[in-house]
């Protein structure tokens, strides 16, 4: 799978449709879920790869977390930033590709939230995932977020996967299919905009828990976890998986 187009599917369109969705109460919910999963505690230092918007990063910040976020999209780093200095909090954004992080850490926990892993093809997935171990130190723990491969297949044969957004007049229209042979959600997306029309194409690897598993050990990792959102116990009707190990 060659890499894919960063700005069809991250550009101005994906906060356009999104952001709506990006409440204040939804954040902090989901970074409440955050803390629990990782213990973390005022003055631990956090990488969130990637950070996209900031939206995980700010509200882990006004915590007092030493957040640094990693994104390759420069207008979200650019809104992070602009949130960041409104909530009155520091935190380091940089420029990068997960697959080479530009920093060196160590830190406590490195969090990659919202499906947000599984975007390149094989080996550069697993890259990415020895990139995370190598900023931890030894203890630290890391967090993935992301669709669970079984509840998605299960649920994809009961009724394959469209979905439509629409922000006013304008339009995202996203319509999937699950490649078997490749384990990746193929997803062409159409989007109406503004009078105008934008195609794009984009895959997501997902991997089942022995494949995880075994990703995850190949990386350095060890106590590997597995639990639906919000502690529930992973079933193949889970529609996303929480994934947490040690370094």
């Amino acid at each position: 799978m060659a890499d894919f187009d960063t700005d069809a599917v991250f550009g101005a369109d994906y906060l356009h449709f999104y952001a709506p969705a990006f409440t204040q109460e939804r954040n902090r919910s989901e970074v409440e879920e955050i803390v629990r999963l990782l213990d973390i505690q005022p003055s631990m230092t956090v990488l969130d790869a990637p950070c996209g918007h900031g939206r995980i990063s700010t509200e882990l910040a006004v915590l007092g977390a030493a957040v640094t976020g990693v994104d390759l999209i420069e207008r979200f780093l650019a809104a992070a930033r602009e949130t960041a200095a409104v909530r009155g909090v520091e935190v380091d954004y940089r420029h990068g590709d997960l697959r080479a992080l530009p920093v060196d850490g160590p830190f406590d926990a490195v969090l990659c939230w919202f499906t947000s892993f599984g975007y390149f093809g094989d080996e550069d997935n697993r890259r990415v995932l020895r990139e995370f171990h190598r900023v931890l130190r030894p203890g630290g723990r890391l967090l993935i977020e992301t669709l669970h491969h079984d509840g998605f297949v299960r649920g994809f044969v009961a009724a394959p996967f469209a979905s439509v957004d629409r922000v006013g007049e304008d339009l995202m229209i996203d319509e999937s299919r699950f490649d078997s042979h490749t384990g990746c959600i193929e997803t062409d997306r159409t989007v109406v905009r503004g009078g105008k029309v934008r195609t794009s194409h984009h895959s997501v690897r997902l991997l089942t828990i022995p494949e995880w598993r075994a990703w995850l050990t190949e990386a350095g990792f060890r106590d590997a976890r597995f639990c639906g959102r919000e502690g529930t116990e992973l079933s193949v009707d889970s529609r996303r998986v929480v994934v947490t190990a040690s370094r």
